[in-house]
Formats: C-alpha cells, structure tokens, sequence
C-alpha cells in the first residue's frame, strides 16, 4: 500500500497552490482510492450474495438491513459525512499554517474528544435501540417477532459506529497527508468479516444468519481502525491521549461539524426515509431498496465518492490560498471526470438491470419474483446516479469554502422533497416510487447547490463541462444500443447459468469498448487524461 510522499510536503509549503499539480494530484488519488473501492465493492458483491443466499429477501433479511441501516447511517452522517468534511479542512490548514507538529496534536485532542462522544452515543444507541427501531422502521410494530429481531441485532451492531468513526477520523488524516490506501482498502475488511461469519457460524456452529452477520459487522470495525494504526504512525502521527478540549482548532472543527452533518448526507438519510416508508409495504420492500441501493453504490462508491474523497484535500489548499480561479476548476475538471464514469455506467444499469441481478443474486432463498421486484427499484434508483455523484464534489466544493450552511438550508428542501414524493408515489409504484424519489431529491439538491456555488465562485466552473455531457451521451446512447441488443441473447429467468454470465460478461465488455471508441471519436478530453494518467503510472 505504498504511496507516493509528494503530496504530503506539498501540504506544508506555503506557495500558492498551481492547479496542474491539483488536477495531477487529484486525479492520482482518485485513482488509488478508487482501485481500493472497486475491489472493496467486488468483495461487497460477494458479500451480498452470500447474504441473498442465506436470506433472500425474508423477513429476516428486512430485519437485518433496517438493523444494520441505522449504525451505517450514522456512519455515514457523522463520520464520513460530517467528521471527515469538518475535520479534514481544519486539520490542513493547520498543517500548512503550524507544521507537523501542532498537526500531531490536533489529531491527538480531537480523537480523544471523539472517542468519549462515541462512548455516550454507542450506550444510548443499545439502551434505547427499541425506540429507535420503532421510529425506523415503525411498520416493523405489527410483526411483533421482526421487531425483536430488529431491536437484537441493532443492539449487537451499535459499537460498530465506535470503532468506524475513529476509522473514519484516521482515514481524514491519512488523505490530508497524502495517503490514500489504507483508508480504501478499510472497507474490504467488512466485506471479509460479514461473509466469513454467515458462511461458517451459520453453516458449522447453527448461529442464525442475521446474528452472525451483525457480529461480523462489529469485528469488522475493530479490525478497520486496527489497520490505520501502522500508516498514521509510519506518518508521524501517534494517537495518545490528549484532553486539551479548549483548542482552537477543535472548536472550529465543533462549530463546522453540526451543519455539515446534515449537508454532506442527504443521501443517507433520503434512503433512510425509504425505508421507513418501505416498512410499511408487503415484506420483501426493505430487501428490494437495499440490493438496488447496494448496485448502484457500485459506481457511485467507486467513481464518485472516491473522487470526492481525494479532491477535498486539494480544494481545500485552493480555498486556504484564495485561489478561488483554481477552485473552480478543480470542480469542472471533477465533475467531467465524474460524468466520464457515472453516464455510461448508469446507461448500462438501466438496460442491463434485469441480467445484473438475476446473475447476482437469484439463487438459494432469493428468487425470480425478487429479481424483477429489485430490478424495478433499480431502474428509479439509475435515474439519479448523475445527481448523487455530482452532489459528492459540489458538497465538498462548499466544504472547502468553511461555508457549512448552505448546504444544510438547501438539503433541507430535499429531505422535504423527498419525503412528499415518497408518500405519494408509493402508493401506485411501490418500492420504485421510493426510489424515485430519492433520485428526484438528489436532482434537486445537485441544481440549487450548483447554481448558488457558480455565483460564490464568480462565474460557471464550466470548463468544458457542457460539451463533455453532450460528447459523453452521444457515446452512451451508442453503448446502450448495443447493450440492448445483446441483452436478449440471455435466459434471465434461470438466474445464474453459465451462458447468462457469459452473455452478460461479454455484453458488458463489448459496451464498454464502444464506448471507449466512441468517446475516442468524438474526442473526449477525459478520456485522453485518463490514456496519459495510465501510461504516467507505467499500466
């Protein structure tokens, strides 16, 4: 996992920042956060489909995801969302202002300050876990058996949020000194622990299923912040004890942390609203959102959330400096770089939902009915793969800027969107109007944080952003042809089949060189960056 230092002394010089070295820089981050990503998400596939095999989806595995949705939530609010956004910025600007030094014991203070938190959230998490599932999950209330269930295994998965949010808080100081592999890799070790436990608790010592994969998930975490140890000490960081709470620094990372817990996850918490509204639909609601959450998360974790990772570092050098003109055009070159992944893959999605699942996940418990049944929800759920990617930069973009509330104000709106729509299109479309409606709010949010950072920024980060978006659904619209085509060479049906993986394998392959072609063809400026960002690392 080792990394190239370079980026690490460029953070405490004191120079202005030069936009190619952040485009380069930018880009090589992405590019290891994201192969550690995509391997992370290959090992989560296989997770799911074990947990398919083992549930499908029953009741338990309804229990299960609603259990494990709530710890992962918080995860996601508070620790990558809100933590990571308010720490990482701070923690910068301290390096580059006061050294390594003052940087070492700001990441001292604020662990110590975090773990105590995390102490009083995780007891409270397991005292009042059933008050929390009822609120969740309130169409659990009915079944008497689930909601127990529930209420078990989100008490045995609760110190999850412990152990992950110091994984989390080591992984910012990691990425700030220019580290990116261990913290992308982190998540493998979660993929390996739930898969280990169901395959042989359940399979050897008849340990249920979902109580295997909940103490999978909680030795996961501990094993997740064990691996940053070595990397931060090998940085010159070594975490001890420090309760120096007065800091300064701290309560600039305090005052930033409450408004961006809300701005940096609306996507989280719209799928949360999903599911509380899927409870209360026929059992099997609550598993179809989670397997088609679960795909589309594949190019959204690999390509978007990897990018928006690796840029927060470099936006956030540009704000410290003042260089607004280098800003914006770390946020046009990310988002092409985004829209080069997320459009044709979101085409391939929509056409290929059926083959995807049905090879996935039709097996065992999980069956023909919860392939078309998922697939539905995936179709809504692509719909706005293009909105939760983009959200990713411009969120940071803000984050970078200390400008906390805007997005707080603006994700409010579409929380409320997304809540109005899911109560009125789940009735005639079900899980899919769920869906749809999250897609419909990220839209919203994406365009009115879009337009409000084009006048912070003094003009459209525009770059070429429009002529790359109309080149990149040209050369989409060609894959997706093809795609259609070779779909209907496929017995879907029969789930997973030799035949079935070949023709979707070869299907995806085929796509993807057209694509590549067709993007050669009419030019595509991201993807000649990407040819000399390959020969430059010798690939």
């Amino acid at each position: 996992m080792a990394e190239n230092g370079t980026q690490s002394q460029i953070l405490l010089n004191e120079n202005g920042t030069d936009f190619r070295f952040e485009k380069r820089a930018a880009t090589r981050a992405a590019g290891v956060v994201g192969f550690w990503t995509m391997l992370s998400r290959v090992a989560g596939f296989v997770r799911d489909l074990v947990i398919a095999l083992f549930l499908g989806a029953s009741t338990g595995a309804d229990a299960f995801f609603v259990a494990f949705r709530i710890p992962n939530l918080l995860r996601r609010l508070f620790a990558e969302g809100a933590l990571s956004a308010a720490f990482v910025p701070t923690y910068v600007e301290t390096l580059r202002r006061d050294g390594l030094t003052e940087g070492e014991r700001l990441a001292r203070i604020t662990f110590t300050f975090t773990a105590i938190a995390l102490v009083l959230v995780t007891v409270a998490g397991i005292v009042f876990s059933p008050w929390i599932v009822r609120i969740i999950a309130p169409g659990f209330i009915k079944n008497p058996d689930m909601f127990l269930l529930t209420v078990n295994l989100n008490r045995i998965m609760f110190p999850y949020i412990f152990f992950i949010s110091l994984t989390i808080l080591a992984s910012g100081v990691l990425n700030s000194m220019g580290r990116f592999a261990a913290p992308a890799a982190a998540p493998i070790i979660l993929n390996v622990c739930m898969i280990t436990a169901v395959a042989v608790f359940s399979t050897f010592f008849n340990v249920p299923p979902a109580h295997a994969l909940a103490w999978g998930v909680v030795a996961a975490g501990l094993l997740q912040l064990a691996l940053q140890i070595p990397f931060m000490t090998r940085c010159g960081i070594r975490i001890r004890p420090n309760f120096d709470f007065r800091h300064p620094a701290l309560r600039k990372i305090g005052i930033l942390f409450a408004p961006v817990a809300l701005g940096g996850a609306v996507y989280q918490v719209n799928v949360m609203i999903s599911t509380i509204l899927a409870s209360m639909l026929a059992p099997g609601g609550v598993s179809y959102l989670y397997y088609a959450d679960r795909l589309v998360e594949l190019p959204l974790g690999v390509f978007a959330i990897a990018l928006g990772t690796a840029v927060l570092p470099s936006m956030s050098r540009q704000a410290a400096d003042g260089d607004i003109s280098g800003l914006r055009e770390s946020v046009s070159y990310s988002l092409r770089l985004i829209a080069f992944f997320t459009i044709p893959a979101s085409v391939a999605l929509i056409v290929l939902r059926v083959p995807i699942v049905a090879v996935l996940f039709q097996r065992g418990a999980f069956s023909v009915t919860d392939t078309h049944e998922t697939a539905y929800a995936l179709f809504w759920y692509t719909v706005g793969l293009w909105a939760f990617s983009g959200l990713k930069v411009v969120t940071q973009a803000f984050f970078s800027l200390k400008d906390t509330r805007t997005p707080v104000y603006v994700s409010i709106g579409a929380v409320i969107v997304n809540l109005v729509g899911g109560l009125l299109l789940m009735g005639p479309m079900k899980q899919g109007g769920l869906a749809l409606a999250t897609s419909i709010a990220a839209a919203f949010n994406l365009i009115v944080l879009f337009v409000i950072l084009t006048r912070k920024l003094g003009g459209t980060p525009d770059g070429g952003l429009f002529t790359t978006l109309l080149k990149l659904i040209a050369a989409s619209a060609v894959m997706g042809a093809l795609l259609a085509y070779t779909r209907t060479l496929g017995a879907w049906e029969s789930g997973l089949t030799a035949w079935n993986l070949t023709v979707l394998l070869g299907s995806m392959s085929a796509g993807f060189a057209v694509f590549v072609a067709t993007a050669y063809l009419v030019r595509s400026r991201e993807l000649g960056s990407l040819v000399r960002f390959l020969r430059n690392r010798g690939m």
